[in-house]
C-alpha cells in the first residue's frame, strides 16, 4: 500500500482528492496538509511514500519549497496544479497534473508515479492529457522560453520560471 500526503491549501479540493485517492485500495492518505510546516510535520508523523503537491500553498508558502524539504525525508512529489511549470523539474518531482482533472486522471497519475518510484517503465495505454511525467526526455522542440536543460540550482529555475510567467 502506498502511503500518500496531500499538501494542498484549498480544504475542499483536498478532501475531494483524498476521496479519489483512496478509491484505489492500494492507496491510503496518511495526512492532508495546507503549507510547508504540516507537510514537515507530516513527512516527520506518518512517513509517507510520495506527497501530492500544490504549488500555490497556505501562508505564503510554495510546492517548490515543500518538494525541497521532502527530499530531506527522501519523499519524492508529484505536483498537482492549476499552473504548471512549463519546464521539467525532475529534481523535485516526478510529474505534474494539471487542474482541473477527473478520478481517472488521479489514478492514471498515481500509477505513473508509482512505476516510477519502482523502477518500473511507465508504458501506460491511456496517459492524461494533462499529465507531464518528468522522467520523460524532452524533444528539442517541445523546449519553453525558460527551459534549463541543465541541473541548474533551485533559485536560478524558479527566477526563469517567474521571468516567464510575468509576460
Amino acid at each position: 500500500m502506498l502511503k500518500i500526503l496531500i499538501v494542498e491549501d484549498d480544504s475542499q479540493l483536498a478532501t475531494t482528492l483524498k476521496y479519489l485517492v483512496e478509491d484505489n485500495p492500494r492507496y491510503r492518505v496518511v495526512a492532508m496538509t495546507d503549507d510547508l510546516e504540516g507537510a514537515i510535520a507530516a513527512a516527520e508523523r506518518d512517513t509517507p511514500d510520495l506527497a501530492l503537491v500544490d504549488l500555490q500553498l497556505a501562508r505564503g508558502t510554495t510546492g517548490f519549497s515543500v518538494a525541497v524539504r521532502m527530499q530531506d525525508f527522501n519523499i519524492p512529489c508529484f505536483f498537482i496544479t492549476g499552473r504548471a511549470p512549463n519546464f521539467p523539474m525532475p529534481d523535485l518531482a516526478l510529474g505534474c497534473l494539471m487542474k482541473p482533472f477527473t478520478a481517472e486522471d488521479v489514478h492514471r497519475s498515481l500509477a505513473a508515479a508509482e512505476d516510477m518510484m519502482r523502477g518500473r517503465e511507465t508504458l501506460r495505454p491511456k496517459m492524461p492529457v494533462n499529465l507531464t511525467l518528468y522522467d520523460q526526455p524532452v524533444e528539442p522542440e517541445e523546449v519553453q522560453p525558460g527551459f534549463i536543460p541543465s541541473k541548474k540550482s533551485l533559485k536560478t529555475r524558479l527566477e526563469h520560471w517567474i521571468a516567464g510567467t510575468q509576460h
